[in-house]
């Protein structure tokens, strides 16, 4: 199991080279179990390689307890089982593509 802390909506967040800004939390339906997965657009300011501004997909893993705790920050944070089979990471990657406008998935 892992914990995935919920990030807030909508806030900008540093990070190397420019920024990420959590968007949506989405909750999968996916073979009688929930995936939870964050889109975020990401803004590259400063890079040798250019500039850049994407909107990615960071799959967290089925959903095991729904804000089981909260962080020393008082956000919520979830119980998820890390998706390891390429098979089911293929499939699910095909409903995200399918269904939002991303440039990139990745899951943890």
């Amino acid at each position: 199991m892992s914990k995935y802390v919920h990030l807030e909506l909508n806030k900008d967040i540093p990070a190397p080279a420019g920024y990420y800004t959590p968007q949506k939390e989405v909750k999968l339906n996916y073979n009688g179990r929930e995936v939870l997965y964050l889109l975020s657009h990401a803004a590259i300011e400063t890079s040798c390689c250019g500039i850049a501004n994407f909107i990615n997909a960071l799959v967290s893993g089925y959903i095991v307890k729904w804000h089981a705790e909260k962080n020393k920050d008082g956000l919520p944070v979830s119980e998820v089982e890390p998706i390891k089979d390429e098979k089911t990471r293929d499939a699910i990657r095909k409903i995200i593509e399918d269904t939002e406008h991303v440039s990139r998935i990745e899951f943890w």
